[in-house]
């Protein structure tokens, strides 16, 4: 059934049900106009009357308008999940109905997923753990703090957010991730990962000093452990002794094949029964009086027990365990992330303790557990895909920058041997046009998770030693290791050559997750070079340009998003002149120079102008820094007006050039520059042209700021209408 049709037979069915028998004149009249949208329904038509209606909403004498249901996919029953509107009404539930209320979250979160078409894999594997936490802690009295975005979509439901939990990832809708400003139950943003314990203990310190006594929760992922902050937070926690839980969910996903591959943590009735007698009260007394005791003997005595007890119960908890418990943190599980009379045992004992110091609790989940049961119920697995894929199906998904440059950094690998790539960003896995290089050269490619500081220097590392690394870090991960660009790679000039993906907005996700500031903080380091493509062909040859450079390091951004030329093939790329841009267009009213993506909005600007008349010069950049000063002069010596585009923020492309024409004199006589920048604030998540039109970036803004520039604002101001 055509949307049209679905859309036609709901206000039809609704008006039926609610009106009178007899047909509105209106509708009578229009029956000729919509007989195939009529007959689509099942509704027959009187060509003399039109369609009458019996007493059961039927039209015509020999069919009737199919029920909503048949349109539209019937929303699961979720009996127990619908009489809960906050968190305290869990603590009301029987076990048997906590259980069933994880089954209703599932089935609600499966529906959001076919409605939205995002992914809820990561919720899916916490469903016990969220309600186990809602049930023991008081939120928003107590703060719980999230690492990870994708797992907080049934905190979401369960604090007040389940009616727009639809508008997920959208303009104005629900955040993918933990936001101040959306709940009072997310005490801090989650985006980057790595950042709730740092923040939970600077709560808990708070709390301290200021003598309150609300409990302080922070849940860390698999994904979250392989950064150097949580580390840093871990054993200032540990040094501090401020009480705080952290919650490890570990749901057995790793970057690295051996991790996965290795034995898995056993969960048994033993480690039920060992858990449970860490947590409790007893036991934690017996334990601070033994360690009294052992104090008043003498420290050797002490440390001598103090070891002893780490130890004895590192032998009996996983691997892995002690090293928690040298960092400070009172180690205590594993235990069964889908077990929930389990975790409210444990997690409620934990809470009844005071002056515990830093407590981590493991708790095992596995995010196949839904998998199995979509199965075995027969729901659709179509948006269980890889998180950097832009349609789950690929056959039919365009190629996009990321396969472009994947094809080519693999084509000059076949050329080049000392090419090797370091993959760090989100730890959401190898992006999948990385996996043709990987297939191909899988000694050669280094992912290191989220650990993008210890990337850059690695990398430097691997350039001291003659190879040639591509550091390939997305644009708002880079920003975590940008001191180690600045001192152990840009000041001693190590020729490692920085792979930006994801510059620029990034529609559903966000400001967490946008690529606004590479090019202000990257163009602004001594030995630099930066650039940009402003198709697929540019980025094919400035992996090749990058490759070639060997005596100071380069970095070059692309978007997300589909190429440009989307029947063109990969082909070997050829070096371009450093600093060098080009014309495409040429015209003598107006300059466009267009720094990478940007330069299509250009075009496509130009060619609005030139339907009323407007001859526009349009320029590709191509190089932030060296800037091509000769292209840039004369740009300013042929033209009275120019204007720089870019998708960037404010101090970068345009003040380059900005800065240039100031001390050269070519402000000082008729030339008008007018920049388009990113504004000056965070785009919030939309659909990607809804955030450059957000951010003026469309042709019709580039083009509006063109007439506005030539005096012609009536037009301007129609162009935008």
């Amino acid at each position: 059934m055509t949307t049209a049709s679905a859309h036609c037979s709901l206000g039809v069915s609704a008006h039926f049900h609610e009106s009178s028998r007899k047909l509105p004149s209106k509708l009578e009249s229009s029956c000729v106009i919509f007989r195939p949208i009529w007959e689509s329904l099942g509704i027959s038509l009187n060509s003399s009357s039109g369609p009458s209606i019996c007493s059961k909403g039927c039209v015509g004498q020999l069919r009737a308008i199919p029920d909503i249901g048949d349109i539209f996919p019937e929303k699961p029953q979720t009996p127990i999940l619908d009489t809960i509107e906050t968190p305290m009404h869990l603590k009301n539930l029987s076990h048997k109905e906590l259980k069933q209320l994880a089954d209703d979250i599932r089935s609600e979160l499966s529906f959001i997923r076919n409605e939205t078409q995002k992914s809820v894999n990561g919720s899916m594997s916490v469903v016990e753990l969220t309600i186990a936490i809602h049930r023991v802690f008081s939120a928003p009295m107590d703060k719980i703090l999230w690492d990870a975005g994708e797992q907080t979509y049934a905190h979401k439901i369960l604090t007040g957010r389940r009616s727009v939990m639809s508008t997920l990832r959208q303009k104005n809708g629900v955040s993918g991730y933990t936001s101040r400003s959306e709940s009072e139950f997310d005490p801090f943003g989650a985006g980057h990962g790595c950042n709730s314990i740092s923040a939970g203990l600077g709560m808990a310190i708070a709390r301290d000093i200021k003598g309150k006594r609300e409990r302080v929760v922070a849940v860390i992922s698999n994904e979250s452990i392989m950064s150097g902050q949580l580390y840093e937070a871990m054993s200032n926690a540990g040094y501090l002794d401020s009480d705080m839980i952290v919650i490890l969910n570990d749901n057995r996903q790793s970057l690295h094949a051996k991790l996965v591959d290795a034995p898995k943590t056993p969960i048994n009735t033993l480690s039920s029964a060992f858990s449970k007698l860490q947590s409790s009260k007893l036991f934690r007394k017996l334990r601070e009086a033994a360690k009294g005791l052992t104090k008043k003997i003498g420290k050797g005595m002490y440390e001598w027990a103090a070891k002893v007890d780490e130890y004895a119960r590192g032998m009996i908890g996983p691997p892995g365990a002690t090293l928690y418990e040298e960092l400070g943190l009172y180690y205590i599980g594993p235990v069964d992330g889908h077990n929930i009379e389990d975790l409210c045992c444990v997690l409620n004992q934990v809470a009844s303790l005071d002056s515990t110091g830093p407590v981590l609790v493991h708790v095992v989940t596995t995010e196949d557990k839904e998998i199995r049961e979509e199965k075995q119920i027969g729901i659709s697995k179509l948006f269980n895909h890889d998180p950097y894929e832009s349609d789950p199906q690929p056959s039919n998904r365009c190629k996009t920058f990321s396969d472009w440059f994947g094809e080519a950094l693999t084509m000059e690998a076949q050329l080049d041997k000392d090419i090797m790539v370091v993959l760090a960003g989100s730890g959401m896995g190898m992006e999948p046009a990385l996996k043709l290089f990987n297939d191909k050269f899988p000694d050669r490619l280094f992912d290191v998770g989220m650990a993008e500081q210890h990337a850059v220097t690695f990398s430097a590392g691997l350039s001291c030693g003659g190879l040639k690394p591509f550091c390939i870090i997305p644009s708002t991960f880079l920003q975590r290791a940008y001191d180690q660009v600045v001192h152990d790679v840009d000041r001693q000039k190590i020729p490692v050559r920085f792979v930006i993906p994801g510059a620029g907005l990034v529609g559903s996700d966000g400001p967490t997750n946008a690529g606004s500031f590479d090019v202000t903080f990257m163009s602004c380091l001594p030995n630099m070079i930066v650039m940009a493509p402003s198709d697929e062909v540019e980025l094919v040859n400035m992996v090749a340009t990058a490759s070639c450079i060997d005596d100071r390091p380069v970095c070059f951004r692309y978007p997300r998003g589909a190429i440009v030329k989307s029947n063109a093939s990969v082909g070997h790329g050829v070096p371009i002149e450093i600093g060098k841009g080009r014309v495409l267009v040429e015209g003598k009213d107006i300059a466009l120079l267009g720094y990478g993506s940007m330069v299509q909005n250009c075009l496509r600007a130009q060619s609005l102008l030139s339907e009323l008349g407007i001859q526009v010069t349009v320029a590709d950049a191509r190089f932030c820094k060296p800037l091509d000063i000769k292209l840039v002069r004369q740009l300013c010596e042929n033209h009275s007006f120019l204007i720089t585009v870019e998708e960037g923020s404010i101090g970068g492309f345009g003040s380059h050039v900005a800065q240039f024409m100031t001390l050269d004199g070519k402000l000082d006589g008729s030339i008008k520059w007018r920049p388009i920048v990113l504004p000056d604030n965070y785009v919030e998540q939309a659909s990607p042209m809804e955030q450059l039109a957000l951010a003026g970036l469309t042709g019709h803004h580039i083009a509006a700021t063109a007439l506005n520039l030539l005096g012609r604002t009536r037009e301007a101001l129609l162009l935008m209408c």
